[in-house]
């Protein structure tokens, strides 16, 4: 192998192997990016060892994970703030609950539909508006008919109709 082909397979392996390091922080889990990632930086690190030195091969190394971490911090500050948090990516459609409101005590003995299955905890529906909700340790399906009895911290106490 000749040096511009090595030099070549080497830049190629640190660009896809950080490449695939940054698409799996995104990702759920640990797999096949995060690994595949892993190999080639390995490979590009021993190649830049064998072919400029160690203290090349560091370099490379410490290049690869700060470029990386740079990366990581601009995607995240994007999907927390900047255009990314506007995007549909980034929960745009999710459904607000109002359990954080400071007064839940105003949807005392308002009726209303489970729209999970309580198991305790799930949530309710009362007015068209989605609330966090617990029995008293029941389990009530999908759908059925509750009464708010009471307000505990974050979400409504419900007891079936």
């Amino acid at each position: 192998m000749d040096a511009t082909t090595g030099t070549v397979i080497m830049i190629l392996c640190y660009v896809f192997g950080t490449g695939l390091m940054i698409a799996e922080a995104f990702m759920p889990g640990f797999g096949v990016a995060g690994i595949s990632g892993i190999i080639l930086e390995i490979i590009a690190i021993v190649l830049t060892g064998t072919r400029y030195g160690l203290l090349w091969g560091l370099i490379g190394t410490f290049g690869v994970l700060l470029f990386a971490g740079v990366a990581v911090f601009i995607s995240y500050r994007s999907a927390m703030k900047g255009r990314l948090s506007k995007s549909p990516l980034v929960l745009k459609g999710a459904e607000k609950s109002v359990s954080s409101a400071p007064d839940l005590k105003s949807w005392l003995n308002k009726e209303g539909a489970a729209v999970t299955a309580l198991r305790p905890a799930g949530f309710i529906e009362i007015d068209g508006t989605r609330l966090n909700a617990s029995t008293s340790g029941e389990f009530l399906e999908k759908g059925a008919a509750v009464r708010v009895s009471g307000a505990e911290g974050d979400h409504l106490v419900v007891r079936k109709l």
